[in-house]
Order: structure tokens, then C-alpha cells, then sequence
């Protein structure tokens, strides 16, 4: 076969019907043969367009050249030169907006499926065991454990500095934890991840929450030369209507926290209280919102309705998630917006109150402005309601930071090296953009450590 020719290879799946009876893994991964296959399909291109694109520069057509030859192996390795979470990334990165957007077998073709062949190559962990390089450069902190403070503490300790996670919850892995569900990332993958970061030499520290069990100034008396923030965005944002507070509404924080990571969904083998409703509306359209309704379906929801304001053309989700929930049977009432939550005698949510919008004139995200439409109210009943429309970053470090600065929103501002109003003290992920991808948080984390590096190297 020669490179470019035949059709991409499509990542088989469990059928819907199957799926949603159990949380387990949706997509199925390539086998060897299509893996191959489908890495000869690249035309190892000299000005490679997609790693330009991709946030954490991997050397996209080396690692699938190896896979084209077999190397598998080999082809892991490359990766992790460049990326400690590839398991991760092959996923739930948006490569259709990053590197496979980019793929110039996508201007008449279908692009080379590079995220399926990361998860591939993920698969296969070199044969030697990583040997870390002997941590004895200065002490770097790094606070939160998602995927923005693993990344930087992956990069820094393979450039020898004695790097110390610090981690709030009782267990590492941040928003890849707690936020997305087992079907479309399982914990055993994450963990796995996880223990690759620390083979490198880095220290992990649960239960220690950043501004309370330490503040930034503590840290520094402690001998960290500088510090990573990487703390995520887990304050959830609200949708500021009536009848938000009534039992059987969530904000999808909560309820993923439920069912991820105090596993809910396996009850009573976890007695881990969760509502659960036969006619649940989900506010939102992005992954958080597809993975709240996918997991209300398979906590025994009759009907899950996802009430978008917008159009299909501007939902933030991924459009294989979009499309896994149309499959499973997640019903979209778009072009509508949530005026009142309703409760009935006992407090209880009932129904929801909404409006019929239409798209005016683009704002300041690009996406059509959403106008209501009076007179267009109409009653939906529901017995559970999830809030899913973005988070904001807990303000516990700013406040308990002299100099941070912060957006009005709570977000920390940072240079373009990622460094904050404080010397010394970096930043990046959701608790910089808000509620954003896993890979961006990851990019954030590799230019942090580089910048780190650069004004630790020149001490």
C-alpha cells in the first residue's frame, strides 16, 4: 500500500444498546493490523503540519512511522519524550481540532486518525523500566495533580529537578479523576499514568490543600525555588434562575464527583448517595454536559434531555461525543434556554420553565449570540436537573496570595510563559483558561516547566 491511499480506519465501539447498561470503556482501541494500516497511510510529510499543532509537540510522524514498522514499542517511547499521558491524550484530546486538523491528507481526504494511533502506541510501554534521572537539581512545587501539574512535573524531573506534587483530594489525577467517566477514560489508565510521573523520581503529596494546609509564601520558606498552580477550576458556575436550590438539582460537578470518583454508579458496593431521576434535562452542550447525560442514561434514566441554548453548529462538545449520545439516546432541545426550576410540595424538582431563543450577531467567543424570544416559555417535566455550564476557579489560592493577580472571573493572569504577577510562581490550565481541554492544560504544563527551567538554569 502506498502512503495516503485507502480510507480511514475507524476505532471500533460497543453498540450503544450494550453500552449503556454498564460504565465500561465505549471505544474499543485499534488492533495491530489496523493500527499499521492505518500508519502507513502517512505520507511522512517534510514541513509536518501536525505537530505545529499539536500543544505538547510530539513527533507525530516518527512515532507513526514505528508503528508502521511494527515498533510499537518504539513508538511509545517516542511519545513520552514529549508526552507523559498518551493513554490520556489518545482519549480525550480533540485531536480533530488540533493535530489532525492540520494533516494535509485531511485537504481532499480523511486525515491520518492520529489519536487512535496514540492510544495504540499507549498501549505498548517500552521493556525497560524508566530510570529516573537523579533528582538533584532545585526543588520545584507543583500544586494539583491533573493533567497540567502531572505534565510539568513529568517534564521538570526529567531535567533533574526534586519535584513535590501537591495534591488536595485523597487521591492523584485531578479532573481526569473526578470529571470524566470511566466509559470514556478508565481510572486503571489514568493511574497507570500516574505511576509513569512518579518512576521519574516525582513526589506526590495527598490531602494537602494549596492556601490552607500551606500557602504560597510557606512553600517558599520550605526551599521550592519555584512553583507550579495547576489547581484546576472546581468552582461550578450557576445558571442564576430561580429554584437552583431545590432537591434534585446538581450541578454536574457534583454529580460527576458522585458517580467518578466516589463511584456511585457501583452502588451498594459503594455507599456513595446519589439522585437519580427517570426524566432528567442536563443545561449545557459541552463534554461535561454529553458525559453528565451519557451517565444519567446508565444510572436508569427513562429519557435525559440535554437543553442547549445555541445551535448543533456552535455545541463545545466533541462530535463523537455528541454522536455516542444521540446513539445511546440522549434527546437535544436546542435554540432553549432554562428560565425556572419547579418544585413540588416536598421541594422536590418537577418540571423546568423554558424559552425559545434564536442566534443574533457572533460575541466575543465567536459562536452566535443567543436571543430570547418572548412569549415562547414553555413548561418540560423533569424529576433531576444538571447544571453544566463551566466552572470557575476556586478562590482559596488568591486569596490566601498576596500580588496574585486574577481575572474578574477568578482566573490567574500569566505572562506567556505561563509566569503569574509573582516571581518565581507559574501557572496554567483551567485555573488560567476556566473549564477547557485536557491537552491545553497539558500544553500550559510544558511551557511552564520550560520557563521554570530557563529561569532556574540561569541561577
Amino acid at each position: 500500500m502506498q502512503p495516503g491511499q485507502n480510507k480511514r480506519v475507524k476505532m471500533p465501539e460497543r453498540p450503544a444498546q450494550e453500552r449503556i447498561k454498564d460504565f465500561n470503556e465505549v471505544a474499543l482501541g485499534l488492533s495491530e493490523k489496523d493500527a499499521i494500516s492505518e500508519a502507513k497511510r502517512c505520507i511522512q510529510c517534510k514541513n509536518p503540519k501536525c505537530v505545529s499543532n499539536c500543544p505538547v509537540e510530539i513527533n507525530i510522524p516518527a512515532f507513526i512511522k514505528l508503528i508502521a514498522e511494527s515498533d510499537f514499542k518504539g513508538a511509545n517511547k517516542k511519545i513520552r519524550g514529549k508526552n507523559s499521558l498518551p493513554a490520556v491524550c489518545g482519549r480525550v484530546c480533540p485531536q480533530e481540532d488540533q493535530c489532525e486538523k492540520t494533516c494535509i491528507l485531511g485537504i481532499k481526504g480523511e486525515p491520518i486518525a492520529i489519536g487512535s494511533l496514540e492510544r495504540f502506541a499507549a498501549e505498548y510501554p517500552p521493556s525497560e523500566t524508566p530510570v529516573p534521572i537523579k533528582l538533584v537539581g532545585p526543588k520545584v512545587a507543583i500544586i494539583g495533580s491533573g493533567p497540567a501539574g502531572l505534565t510539568c512535573a513529568g517534564d521538570l524531573a526529567l531535567k533533574g529537578y526534586q519535584v513535590k506534587i501537591f495534591e488536595s483530594l485523597h487521591t492523584a489525577g485531578g479532573v481526569l479523576k473526578y470529571g470524566i467517566p470511566e466509559f470514556r477514560l478508565p481510572k486503571s489508565i489514568v493511574d497507570n499514568e500516574i505511576e509513569y510521573v512518579k518512576s521519574l523520581g516525582v513526589e506526590l503529596i495527598t490531602d494537602f490543600l494549596a492556601g490552607k494546609t500551606a500557602t504560597i509564601e510557606e512553600l517558599f520558606k520550605e526551599n521550592f525555588k519555584a512553583i507550579f498552580i495547576g489547581a484546576g477550576a472546581g468552582l461550578p458556575n450557576s445558571l442564576g434562575i430561580p429554584g437552583e436550590n431545590f432537591q434534585g438539582v446538581y450541578s454536574a460537578n457534583e454529580f460527576l464527583f458522585r458517580v467518578n470518583m466516589m463511584k456511585a454508579y457501583k452502588f451498594p458496593e459503594y455507599l456513595t448517595p446519589v439522585i437519580t431521576g427517570k426524566k432528567v434535562v442536563v443545561f449545557g452542550a459541552g463534554n461535561v454536559a454529553m458525559d453528565s447525560a451519557r451517565c444519567a442514561l446508565r444510572l436508569g434514566a427513562d429519557k435525559v434531555i440535554i437543553a442547549y441554548r445555541r445551535s448543533r453548529k456552535e455545541m463545545p462538545a466533541r462530535a463523537e461525543e455528541i454522536i455516542r449520545a444521540e446513539e445511546e439516546g440522549v434527546e437535544f432541545l436546542l435554540l432553549t434556554a432554562p428560565v425556572e426550576i419547579i418544585p413540588d410540595d416536598a421541594g422536590r424538582v418537577k418540571q423546568v420553565e423554558l424559552l425559545k431563543m434564536e442566534l443574533g450577531e457572533p460575541d466575543s467567543s465567536g459562536r452566535r449570540r443567543p436571543k430570547a424570544l418572548p412569549g415562547s416559555e414553555f413548561k418540560l417535566d423533569c424529576d433531576l436537573a444538571i447544571c453544566a455550564i463551566g466552572n470557575s476557579p476556586n478562590p482559596l489560592i488568591p486569596k490566601s496570595t498576596a500580588d496574585l493577580k486574577i481575572e474578574k472571573w477568578g482566573g490567574v493572569i500569566v505572562a506567556d510563559n505561563k509566569e503569574t504577577s509573582i516571581k518565581g510562581v507559574f501557572a496554567g490550565g483551567d485555573i488560567v483558561r476556566g473549564a477547557a481541554t485536557v491537552i491545553s492544560a497539558m500544553g500550559d504544563g510544558k511551557i511552564a516547566a520550560r520557563s521554570i527551567d530557563e529561569m532556574l538554569s540561569k541561577k
